[in-house]
Formats: structure tokens, C-alpha cells, sequence
């Protein structure tokens, strides 16, 4: 009888719950999309039992499709996105719906901070930049809007947490998630309460709960949770980790040499390295997985989820017709782009319709559009333009390492021949694919399955469980031409650099 690893993934809009062999093999998964609340704008909330509900029936549904019983799974580990506020009482309970991770209501505190030069401040120990997104934002706008809900509070959680807390009864905070919330100094590994204090929330550090590390057994399934998940009581489950870190493991980072790409609903570059970064053209350097690393990253939210805005609002007929075909409305982007000359357009588009990486108010935008061109170059467009976005980060990251002798890509843009060909032709540097569709809950399993004792460490469980499926070479002859096309887009984002700041004054 084979037995498994359960992976779940909470990530931006969906949850997802796999199933793997110990090998790394995927044999089921299922997802289940999150509805979102935005209340106001700018606001992005879930209800936390809903969440936990959607999680229940991705595991149900994930056991159910590879046919195995709780008794067959050796342990489990949850990842997800960082950030965000998951705020519990004493009974362990949510205190009011979840804030996640793309809500900006703590703008104010963030240009407060930037204004006053805390972020400086505080930098040689957080060793990253600063968002509304972050904890450290979110509860100092709770204290000043919501103050009942802090007093209620005994605890604030990552989802990576709370998921695991429902399934274990225990409170506890996962190092990996934990080292990207500018709570703690980065360097010990510990809260610091010279952090907090600069950001005025000292008393909240009772909100802080203990650490634990990723692949620890962070506790076991319940009898609760055994009753609605069907996993079997007293199943380990390991501490899990940041969504970085995982699809960092199911990458095989595991030492100095890789350097991996992600480009999903963010776009994240990424290496590990023994001594840590601190530098303010580092957006975040936080606590690996794999003891004794450091996780360096350039991200922002500037890549896939562009096309996925651009195919929602633009080609519901064409998704429509190649769903009834039995086609994929993103194969039928690839073939349009494919069909398009790379030399034939300038058009640039920037990626910034759910966030920026070069300023607070930077939009998307389209920049030398021809009434002779079709949807093809504007698609090709937006794949330029995102592969140029995560070119951006890559520049930053290479002021402090070398150039890697190969990029391994994951998220959506990496299912796409076509735009695998173009990550490498541009960046001219050999790009390779990791082996599975679920790389968040891979690197979960993973996690799970030191926790469970079926390897003695994560370096020994991803030399397993980790494999490459696919390689691209960049073609040496598109060199130039795509050298001159990211210089464009280099250039407009200095020449809109002082405009944003009007324009969305503009909008308010």
C-alpha cells in the first residue's frame, strides 16, 4: 500500500490541497476558489471560517480523487501567502474576517514610516521593505480603527498558521512567514522589541505567538479535524512556510548555485545564500527554510495575474469557444502570440494593474500602440512586459551574486512554451521547469515529510523529491533586439516616474 504527503497552499484567490507520493509524485489536488470581500476600496478580507470550510473540502476532495483514506497519509504541511492579519481570541476562534495580503488601508502608516525615515531606522534588523499589507501596518491601523478587535485578540496568525491551528489546536508562528512581516530581527531569528517600538505597536507584541520552524511537527490532527477532513488523529503536521520558501524547496534552492523565478500572481526572484542581504535594493531578505540560509527576494505583484486580468475582461467569448473546444483560452493566447514577430512592434506594456515596483502609484499602461497591430501584439506585449518586470528584479539581485548558470521558472507563466522560450531569450540565460503544477504544495509535502521522518532534512527530501521536466536555451540571435526593448521599458519608467504621483492625485 503506498502512502502519501498532503500539501495544502492557501494562495491569493484559491486554496489548494495535493496529494504526493513520497517520491515528490503528484497524484491528486484540488482547488477551491476564495471569495474575497472588499467592504471599501482598497480593502481585501476573507471570513476565516469560510476559508477553513473551502480548506476542509480541497482536502476532502484531493483524498477522494486518489482514493486513500486518512491511515494512508504520513503527514501534512500547509504554505500560503505572507503577510496579512488572521487575528484569533482566547478560544481560538477568528476576531473578524481575515485581511489579506493585497489590502493597502495602512497606506497612511507606510508613507508615515517612509516620511520619518523608520524604515531606515529598522531596516539592519527586518532587512526588508516596508507595505500596507504587513502586519506591522495592519495592526497599528487596528488599534487606531478597530481597537475592540485588538483587545479581543490573543494571537495574530499568517494563514499558514491559522490553517494549522484548526487542524492541530496549537498557536504557534512559523519562522519563514514570520522573518517577512518586519516584526522581527531578521539576523537573530527572534521578535525584537526595538522593531515594534519604532513602529509605535510595543504593546501589541503580546499578539506575537511562538516560533516554530517549517519542517517540525508544529502538532497533530485533532480529533475535530480528523472528523472533517478524514485525515486520521495524531497525523504530524509540520510547522509549513512562507509560499517563497515552498515554491523555493519543490525548485530545488538548496544552496548558493540556483536562483528560481515564480510568475504567478506575483512575480518573486529569488536565491539563498549563508549571509544575508541588507540592502535597500533588496525588497526582502528573510529566514530560509533550510537552516542556516537566508532567502534574498525581488518581487512585486507585476507578473501572470496581468494576463489573467487582461483574458477576464477582454476574451470571455474567446475563453468561452476554447473551453467548448476542449482548448485552453491561454493555449490560444500562446498560439497569437506565437504568430507575431518579436522585431515587429515596439509596444511596451507595463505591468501594474495590481501593484508596482518602482512607485506606490504606479499604473498599468500600454505605450505605442498602432491601429495596424492585432491582439497578438498586444499580447506579446504583455508577455514582454511582465518578463521585463521580473528583468527589473533580477538586475537588483545581481548587484550581490553572480549571474547563475541556469534559472529555474515556476507559477503560471511557466505551463507556456512560448513564454518559457521568451523568459529565456530575454534574460539569455538557460531556464528550466520543475517537475509538477503544484509547486506551493509540493514544497508543503516536503516540509511534511521530514516532519514525518521519511528524510532525515530538506536538503535529503528535495534531492527526491525534486526533478526538472522541461529546459529552454535562449536563442543568442534575439539578444540585441530584446536588449533594445527592455532599455525602452527602462526608460518609460523613468519618464513616468514623476507623473504617477499627479495622475493618481488625479483619480482620488
Amino acid at each position: 500500500m503506498s502512502q502519501y504527503l498532503l500539501g495544502i497552499d492557501n494562495g491569493s484567490t484559491v486554496v489548494k490541497a495535493a496529494l504526493f507520493t513520497t517520491d515528490g509524485t503528484d497524484v491528486a489536488v484540488a482547488a477551491k476558489k476564495i471569495p474575497l470581500s472588499s467592504p471599501q476600496p482598497g480593502y481585501s478580507e476573507v471570513d476565516m471560517e469560510v476559508l477553513w470550510g473551502l480548506t476542509v473540502e480541497a482536502i476532502c476532495e484531493a483524498m477522494q480523487q486518489a482514493g486513500v483514506t486518512g491511515k494512508d497519509i504520513l503527514g501534512a504541511a500547509c504554505t500560503g501567502h505572507g503577510n496579512g492579519l488572521y487575528l484569533v481570541d482566547k478560544d481560538l476562534r477568528p476576531v473578524r474576517p481575515a485581511i489579506r495580503g493585497a489590502d493597502t488601508r495602512a497606506r497612511e502608516y507606510i508613507d508615515r514610516w517612509l516620511a520619518d525615515g523608520v524604515d531606515v531606522a529598522v531596516r539592519p534588523k527586518t532587512m526588508q521593505a516596508i507595505w500596507p499589507a504587513q502586519p506591522n501596518a495592519l495592526m497599528a491601523w487596528m488599534r487606531d480603527h478597530e481597537p475592540d478587535s485588538l483587545r479581543k485578540a490573543v494571537a495574530n496568525l499568517t494563514v499558514t498558521d491559522y490553517v494549522r491551528l484548526r487542524l492541530t489546536g496549537q498557536l504557534a508562528a512559523e519562522l519563514t512567514n514570520q522573518s517577512g512581516t518586519s516584526l522581527m530581527n531578521v539576523g537573530t531569528g527572534q521578535y525584537d522589541p526595538e522593531v515594534l517600538q519604532a513602529f509605535g505597536i510595543a504593546e501589541l507584541q503580546r499578539l506575537l505567538p511562538p516560533l516554530c520552524r517549517s519542517a517540525e511537527i508544529g502538532g497533530t490532527v485533532t480529533k475535530g479535524a480528523a472528523e472533517a477532513t478524514g485525515l486520521a488523529v495524531g497525523t504530524p503536521v509540520a510547522g509549513g512556510l512562507f509560499d517563497i520558501d515552498a515554491c523555493g524547496l519543490a525548485s530545488g534552492l538548496v544552496d548558493e548555485s540556483q536562483l528560481c523565478m515564480i510568475a504567478g500572481t506575483w512575480g518573486n526572484n529569488q536565491y539563498i545564500a549563508q549571509r544575508p542581504v541588507v540592502h535597500q535594493d533588496v525588497f526582502m531578505t528573510t529566514r530560509y527554510a533550510i537552516d542556516g540560509y537566508f532567502l534574498m527576494l525581488e518581487g512585486s505583484a507585476t507578473s501572470a495575474s496581468n494576463l489573467e486580468w487582461f483574458v477576464t475582461e477582454f476574451f470571455q467569448a474567446e475563453r468561452k469557444q476554447a473551453e467548448a473546444e476542449g482548448d485552453s483560452i491561454y493555449q490560444w493566447c500562446d498560439r497569437l502570440v506565437a504568430s507575431t514577430d518579436p522585431g515587429e512592434s515596439g509596444t511596451v506594456f507595463l505591468p501594474f494593474l495590481h501593484g508596482s515596483n518602482v512607485s506606490l502609484d504606479g499604473k498599468g499602461a500600454f505605450f505605442g500602440l498602432d491601429a495596424w497591430q492585432s491582439r497578438g501584439h498586444v499580447l506579446r506585449a504583455i508577455y514582454e512586459g511582465i518578463v521585463f518586470s521580473h528583468h527589473w528584479h533580477l538586475d537588483r539581485l545581481l548587484q550581490f551574486r553572480s549571474l547563475p548558470s541556469q534559472i529555474r521558472l515556476s507559477g503560471g507563466a511557466a505551463r507556456s512554451d512560448v513564454w518559457l522560450q521568451m523568459f529565456a531569450d530575454i534574460l539569455q540565460v538557460p531556464v528550466e521547469v520543475p517537475a509538477g503544477n503544484e509547486l506551493g504544495a509540493l514544497g508543503a509535502a516536503i516540509a511534511a515529510a521530514v516532519a514525518a521522518g521519511c528524510y532525515d532534512d530538506l536538503n535529503a527530501a528535495c534531492q527526491s523529491m525534486v526533478r526538472i521536466e522541461r529546459a529552454c536555451q535562449p536563442n543568442p540571435k534575439l539578444a540585441d533586439l530584446y536588449r533594445e526593448k527592455y532599455d525602452r521599458y527602462l526608460r518609460l519608467l523613468q519618464i513616468m516616474a514623476p507623473a504617477w504621483s499627479e495622475l493618481a492625485w488625479k483619480n482620488r
